[in-house]
């Protein structure tokens, strides 16, 4: 506990009053006394720690000169005109920490100079980590045995990697200490490795860089059997006299370098459809930039991204984009060999995929003559097969037709038509017309001869006459047929009621007949009878539900497909005997010449 009188503030002594409590008048000793109280010690007070504690003593008293030196020390340390205090280890505190924080108070160590050492990580309290070159142990043999004790091991089992207390073995009657035999192997004892984030993350922590020179001797060994074995076919052609003296002469080692300098693709040029690695934007140093043949920033458009303008540079300058040496990358020239060498191009990548070691570039002679054997063989193989195809089937008389110019009677003469259709400018075309003779109207006729149809006749639909060739009678001919054709219906009934009576004893044979005929198909036709009779009925239902589905149907056609409902036309039961015959019926056929007078 404190002596009484001490305030807060240790650093303060009873004599070091601030400056500004001074003051005229007859307040003053009450101020003066109050800033001694809130300053620091009171004095003749004595130390809080007792006689025992001999080093800590109160701060000595700070004189008002003191204190102002002080104070003025600190505001030239935080306006930055004076050098910043410095700790016990070197390093600078800043002005603007409260004194609070950065002094150590009297009655801990007054000897101790301000210091924030205590506001930083304290080494004890921080995670140790493994180091980057720590890793765990490779290579350590186990199950190696031991032929005689070690000094340090174990003296139950002998292990050097614990002790007797710790042993798990089986205690033994007389240690391996002092016995010397059956010495257990050492224990394949890791080191516990803790890493933070970087080391846990560190792709190449454990790797150890001398495995790579396996590697670097492995790929030795196959380029000297390589060699080794070129040489063997190098002696073997030598001593069968197939190779030539110029050849003898030429050395390998050029060969190795040409032949590397072969799979070396130029840039812009190789295209592998496998592993989709083109440079297409790759220019020489010695070309214009895009964006620098024409300044004016109204111009075509130039893509910084992918190095793209697609439109012509020259385009508002006047100048033929035949002549410029280019015009934008939308402009492609069909002049000269372009054609030709863009198809030589196509070639080399399609042989070059299917394993032809041919270059634009590097040998155009070569490529050259490939394409031109490779065109007059695939003509060749053309014709072949056009002439097989021929002659297992035949068909020559239709290649040999007329220009389709005569065929679809296409030409190149203007015509200009106004928006009515009636030509302005030149001749019209003509209607192409059949070998028949069209609305040709005979006999003062106003119909063709099959615009009426009845009853399985066909006529003229002007007067209903079904006689080719005959002349026009017109509304006059019209009720003469119909007046024929109620005559045609009336004449049965009058051949009914024109019959001769019969007798008594006709009329009653005949009922004895009928009688029999019905005893005898009783039984067989009552059963019959009662089937067809149902048969009807599901059927005049199936022709009412077949009226139904139509309806319906074509109101799902004329509606929206968005408003449609699911699976509308679709159903999942399988139509019953009567229904497929109410569609037959149903059915109307397009092909069918009478499909029109079906709903008359």
């Amino acid at each position: 506990m404190n002596a009484p009188g001490l305030s807060g503030n240790p650093g303060r002594s009873a004599g070091s009053a601030d400056p500004s409590s001074s003051s005229s008048g007859g307040g003053g000793g009450k101020r003066k006394r109050k800033n001694n109280m809130s300053s620091g010690t009171v004095p003749n007070a004595a130390p809080s720690g007792g006689s025992n504690d001999v080093g800590l003593e109160e701060p000595k008293k700070m004189t008002r000169e003191d204190w102002r030196k002080k104070k003025e020390l600190e505001e030239q340390r935080k306006l930055g005109n004076a050098p910043a205090e410095v700790d016990e280890e070197g390093k600078d505190i800043n002005p603007h920490i409260p004194q609070y924080i950065s002094s150590v108070p009297w009655y801990i160590d007054p000897s101790k100079r301000p210091t924030l050492k205590h506001q930083r990580p304290q080494p004890e309290k921080q995670k140790k980590y493994s180091t980057s070159g720590e890793w765990y142990k490779r290579g350590v043999k186990e199950h190696s045995v031991a032929t005689r004790y070690r000094k340090g091991a174990c003296e139950n089992c002998g292990a050097l990697t614990h002790s007797k207390k710790d042993c798990m073995e089986r205690p033994r009657k007389i240690g391996a200490r002092y016995t010397g035999m059956n010495i257990a192997p050492d224990e394949h004892v890791q080191p516990q490795l803790t890493f933070d984030y970087d080391g846990k993350r560190d792709r190449w922590n454990g790797y150890n860089p001398e495995e790579h020179m396996k590697i670097v001797e492995e790929y030795a060994k196959v380029d000297l059997a390589k060699r080794t074995l070129k040489a063997q076919k190098l002696q073997e052609e030598l001593a069968s006299g197939k190779l030539e003296q110029v050849e003898r002469d030429h050395n390998s080692e050029d060969e190795d370098e040409d032949k590397y300098a072969d799979d070396i693709d130029m840039p812009g040029q190789n295209f592998d459809s496998k592993r989709r690695i083109t440079v297409r934007n790759l220019r020489i140093r010695e070309d214009i930039a895009k964006y620098l043949r024409n300044l004016d920033p109204n111009s075509a458009y130039y893509d910084p991204k992918t190095r793209a303008m697609r439109e012509n540079p020259y385009a508002n300058t006047g100048k033929n984009p035949d002549e410029v040496g280019y015009a934008g990358d939308n402009f492609v020239r069909y002049t000269g060999d372009t054609i030709s060498m863009a198809q030589t191009q196509l070639f080399a990548w399609e042989a070059y995929d299917k394993g032809s070691e041919v270059h634009l570039q590097a040998d155009p002679t070569k490529l050259e003559l490939l394409y031109k054997s490779f065109k007059v063989k695939k003509e060749d193989f053309k014709a072949q097969q056009k002439e097989s195809i021929l002659e297992k089937y035949g068909g020559q008389e239709h290649l040999d037709a007329p220009p389709a110019e005569l065929l679809l009677a296409q030409t190149e003469d203007y015509v200009e038509y106004s928006r009515h259709g009636t030509v302005i400018k030149g001749q019209e075309k003509a209607v192409a017309c059949s070998k028949y003779e069209e609305d040709v109207k005979i006999n003062n006729h106003t119909s063709i001869w099959g615009s009426y149809w009845k009853e399985g006749k066909w006529g003229y639909k002007c007067c209903h006459s079904f006689v080719k060739y005959s002349y026009c009678t017109g509304e006059a001919g019209k009720e003469i047929a119909n007046a024929e054709a109620s005559l045609l219906q009336e004449q049965p009934r009058e051949e009914e009621h024109m019959t001769k009576p019969k007798t008594l004893m006709e009329i009653h044979q005949e009922k004895q007949k009928e009688k029999k005929k019905k005893k005898h198909k009783k039984s067989s036709n009552s059963d019959s009878e009662g089937e067809e009779k149902k048969k009807q009925e599901k059927l005049k239902k199936a022709l009412n539900a077949e009226e139904a589905r139509l309806l319906h149907a074509k109101e799902l056609m004329q509606m929206d497909e968005r408003k449609r409902p699911y699976n509308s036309i679709y159903d999942s039961r399988e139509p019953t005997e009567e229904e497929m015959e109410a569609y037959r019926m149903k059915r109307q056929r397009p092909d069918d010449p009478m499909a029109s007078f079906l709903g008359q």
